[in-house]
């Protein structure tokens, strides 16, 4: 059932995720409506809407921003045309969604943050991981004191994309400049979900490489000189004197998800997922144990951590909608606690002292 007043959403943007995800959350929570759709392609955008019964097609991004019936402008292009989008929406005075990563620079990304309050406007940014049933529970049994004060956390992320053979759809991923590797895009996401749980690191020591020097593109046989890093490991301290160690990797053949061990003075922690983008089941699982010498058990995520209508999605969608929801709260309730621009810009600044640790072989001091 909708919402006697949902907040009315426009599209910027149907490509493959917003199919794949947004489309699909938008559809599944009442506090939303799809109002306007716009593509560059405006075949696309007209496809879009007939499939989705999305009342309006937008011809310009200007049009799309001013319709009278957005609340929402919900940027879904490519990373550098993300700019672009999110100007025209703030300049209309449009509260903004835009994916991670917001801009391809911190400095971009910063101005969009202070010309967001500038204008007033509301600001989420697609950094959805912290929002979920696991990360909450998370947070919750590190505040209980289930292992103590904390020693050290290490996190490891794998995913079979980003080879050196990839579809045309991700071109846009080969050069550097477009901030948008497996590193930009994927450290983003889950280091925000872990710093948000485990408090931001003051200083790390970073490497990160290159290993697939041409990437080939499948459908063509086109061979694009790779630029963008596909490896990233680095070792820091957390702001409560943790040691934490991260292992980053794109293009792993088998064997590739997620898993975070945490190791505190009175317990362990163990956080695991079959995939770094989650399909139907592929739900993260708890494990810990209080105590000394004692096996890991399963600790179910209590069924109060869900809040969502039951739905056979798969998990990264899951995720997604539980930033909508907690963003259609915060409307309804004045509140602030989806994720924002701050927090893009924060991530920025992280990335930005992992990349001059790797330059310079020094160990980089952050203030986030």
């Amino acid at each position: 059932m909708q919402s006697p007043n949902p907040i009315r959403v426009g599209l910027v943007g149907i490509g493959n995720w917003a199919m794949h995800g947004h489309v699909r959350v938008l559809s599944l929570l009442p506090q939303y409506d799809i109002s306007a759709v716009y593509s560059q392609r405006l075949e696309s955008a007209q496809v879009a809407a007939a499939q989705l019964n999305i009342a309006h097609v937008a011809e310009s991004l200007e049009e799309l921003v001013n319709h009278p019936e957005v609340d929402l402008v919900v940027v879904l292009t490519t990373a550098p045309q993300h700019e672009e989008a999110v100007r025209a929406a703030i300049a209309a005075g449009k509260n903004v969604y835009c994916e991670w990563p917001l801009t391809t620079s911190t400095a971009v990304s910063q101005e969009l943050a202070c010309l967001a309050k500038q204008a007033g406007v509301r600001t989420i940014v697609g950094l959805q991981r912290r929002h979920a049933p696991h990360n909450r529970y998370l947070q919750d049994l590190l505040q209980q004191g289930y292992v103590g004060k904390v020693r050290s956390v290490r996190i490891h992320v794998s995913m079979n994309y980003f080879q050196a053979l990839r579809p045309n759809a991700l071109r846009w991923t080969v050069p550097e400049e477009n901030f948008s590797s497996v590193i930009s895009i994927y450290a983003g996401h889950f280091l925000d979900m872990l710093f948000t749980a485990m408090g931001w690191p003051v200083n790390v020591s970073a490497l990160m490489v290159n290993q697939f020097d041409i990437v080939t593109i499948k459908e063509t046989g086109e061979r694009l000189q790779g630029s963008a890093p596909d490896q990233m490991v680095l070792a820091g301290q957390l702001e409560d004197g943790a040691l934490l160690s991260v292992h980053i990797e794109g293009g792993k053949r088998n064997g590739s998800g997620v898993q975070i061990d945490i190791t505190g003075h009175e317990g362990d922690l163990r956080i695991t997922n079959v995939s770094a983008f989650g399909d139907r089941g592929d739900d993260y699982v708890i494990v810990g144990a209080h105590g000394d010498h004692l096996p890991l058990e399963v600790l179910p995520v209590p069924a109060g951590y869900s809040r969502l209508p039951a739905a056979d999605l798969p998990s990264s969608v899951l995720e997604l909608a539980e930033l909508y929801h907690v963003y259609a709260q915060d409307v309804a309730e004045g509140t602030h606690a989806a994720t924002t621009f701050d927090d893009a810009v924060r991530m920025h600044k992280l990335l930005d002292g992992v990349l001059a640790s790797s330059q310079t072989g020094r160990r980089a001091l952050l203030a986030l």
